[in-house]
């Protein structure tokens, strides 16, 4: 079965910066791509940033936007969200989720129900 496993997570001061890892147990994502969510404190999961495994097409959630950074190594199987100019509001668990259908330009997933497989979840605590 496939795995995730994020990490990097951690305890940072308002206006610091985190990088957090997601790690694949194999190629399944190849036809899709990968993402990240998160789920704040009395919030639902929402959507973050994602990433096209083939030709690295990003989308971001507007409220990321110009802060966040997703990105991907091919070799390692790895999604990396690089995350500044962090605030409060960016306290949550960061989940990362992969799709593996294929991803067309024109449909940009944005929802949980795109994705297939899910990790566990990594904490990220910004303090106010």
């Amino acid at each position: 079965q496939v795995q995730l496993l994020e990490s990097g997570g951690g305890l940072v001061e308002t206006g610091g910066s985190l990088r957090l890892t997601c790690e694949a147990s194999d190629r399944t994502f190849s036809r899709g791509g990968m993402a990240w969510f998160r789920r704040g404190p009395g919030k639902v999961r929402e959507f973050v940033a994602t990433i096209r495994w083939s030709g690295g097409n990003t989308a971001y959630a507007s409220s990321v936007k110009g802060r966040f950074t997703i990105s991907r190594d091919n070799t390692k199987n790895t999604v990396y969200l690089q995350m500044n100019s962090l605030n409060a509001e960016d306290t949550a668990i960061y989940y990362c989720a992969g799709k593996t259908r294929y991803w067309i330009l024109s449909n940009v997933p944005t929802k949980e129900d795109d994705y297939d497989y899910w990790g566990q979840g990594t904490q990220v605590t910004v303090a106010s």
